[in-house]
């Protein structure tokens, strides 16, 4: 398990870090601090992860989606799965390796996205204390084993176009979201009528333009609700009218509301 994607032992972080692991433990717990634009870059591990963000907001790209994960939410790696982690402001990652011989009860051979609420993070960090007695620790793993509960959470991953033209367009959208103009004012800047520009996104990123500049848009109002703005701010900065439409959009790409998403911090 390495940054360079070569196999690993389980035994050893997605930073190249190793960790001294008794005989039968069956989950570790890996402690990353990731300052904002950290990456590690395309790898696999011969465990199963569990990542998980104590701080900050974590994404996650495999050829399965991309996930940007608050707190309130882990991802479920299957071992083998190749992916990259990086950081998106300041984080904090605290990742559960766990033994596939170990784990036949979560059967899961995609990632998936699970609800990250106070018990599983609090077995996390217990699982992470040194110290703790077999019998106390095989307890401890039982319990995380059965509080994984998967979340209806869609990849809000997209593809840019090839195509000069579009990439022009889809660039200028990701540096800023709010920008509303309809294809045919795009064509004039970049020299396409919009029925090009049109197919040229549906071919080259799966998406018609609409639904991909809203993808754009929901990667760009993460990192604010993340940073504790309200709903009403975020949505007028990336583009919407008004916050319920904001709200809406959010759930029809990601499957849930911004609150679910982004719990109120107590």
């Amino acid at each position: 398990m390495s940054r360079d994607g070569q196999s690993g032992d389980g035994r050893q972080s997605g930073d190249g870090q190793r960790y001294d692991v008794g005989p039968g433990t069956a989950i570790f717990v890996g402690h990353f601090a990731m300052p904002r634009g950290t990456a590690f870059t395309t790898h696999w591990h011969g465990f199963h992860q569990l990542a998980w963000s104590a701080r900050g907001l974590l994404r996650i790209r495999s050829e399965h989606g991309t996930w940007l994960l608050p707190p309130s939410l882990a991802l479920w790696i299957p071992a083998g799965v190749r992916h990259a982690t990086e950081s998106v402001g300041d984080v904090v990652m605290r990742s559960a390796y766990v033994d596939p011989g170990q784990s036949r009860r979560v059967a899961w051979v995609e990632p998936t996205v699970v609800s990250a609420g106070p018990l599983l993070r609090a077995l996390i960090d217990h699982l992470a204390l040194n110290g703790l007695s077999a019998d106390a620790r095989s307890r401890a793993e039982a319990v995380l084993l059965d509080v994984l509960h998967p979340v209806a959470v869609t990849s809000i991953a997209v593809t840019e176009p090839r195509d000069g033209r579009a990439l022009a367009v889809a660039r200028a959208l990701a540096a800023d979201p709010a920008d509303g103009r309809p294809l045919a004012e795009w064509g004039v800047e970049v020299g396409a009528g919009a029925r090009t520009l049109a197919r040229l996104f549906v071919a080259e990123t799966g998406l018609a333009f609409g639904q991909w500049r809203e993808r754009v848009r929901m990667q760009a109002a993460m990192p604010l609700l993340e940073r504790g703005l309200t709903v009403e701010v975020v949505a007028g900065r990336v583009g919407y009218g008004s916050a319920s439409s904001f709200v809406a959009a959010f759930r029809r790409i990601t499957g849930i509301t911004p609150r679910q998403y982004f719990p109120v911090r107590g």
